[in-house]
């Protein structure tokens, strides 16, 4: 399956062959655009002479990092900010998987193991990792035992709850009528 989080054909088709990219489109995903923010590392990727490295990125300069995610156009609401914690999860990866995004997952023994370590990421909370491990559970085959269970409601099969639903401009469609029924019942509840 390939993805298409992005809804631009290039910004998809780095997410699908780069794992660094979609990890870091899933960290860009918050208080932004969800297609904007996985079209964020195609516009990085584009900055650094068209490839993303996580030992790069743990290693540039933090201005330097930061002018690149600043634009225009800017890869982020934050610039500032995204680039500190892009540098943080890179540096993450760097330190405990030598470099090798696709160790967070290859080597997880199951399902919890798998969210113990999407949630050890810097920026990367329990509802983000249960999205992760969902997304890599639904659309990347990743689907160690217990994987469904470790996502939460975002495992389950046939909803439109998140990131790891959207499969075409439809399905993204139904995720964005998900979550404004949500805050229409946590407003009326709030109420």
């Amino acid at each position: 399956m390939a993805i298409c989080l992005a809804q631009q054909p290039d910004a998809d088709a780095l997410l699908d062959e780069n794992p660094l990219a979609l990890l870091l489109g899933m960290l860009l995903d918050q208080q932004f655009p969800m297609e904007r923010a996985f079209a964020g590392p195609r516009l990085l990727a584009d900055r650094l002479g068209g490839t993303l490295d996580a030992r790069a990125l743990a290693d540039a300069d933090p201005d330097e990092l930061t002018a690149l995610f600043t634009g225009p156009p800017a890869v982020h609401r934050y610039p500032g900010s995204m680039a500190q914690r892009t540098q943080a999860v890179c540096r993450h990866i760097v330190n405990n998987y030598d470099g090798d995004v696709t160790r967070l997952w290859a080597e997880a023994a199951d399902g919890r193991d798998l969210l113990k370590r999407m949630t050890a990421l810097p920026g990367f909370g329990k509802q983000k990792g249960q999205i992760f491990v969902a997304l890599l559970g639904k659309q990347r085959g990743v689907q160690p035992d217990g994987w469904r269970e470790a996502a939460g409601g975002y495992g389950l099969p046939d909803v439109h709850r998140s990131v790891a639903d959207v499969v075409d401009a439809e399905s993204l469609a139904a995720v964005r009528a998900y979550k404004q029924e949500q805050k229409a019942a946590a407003k009326a509840k709030a109420e």
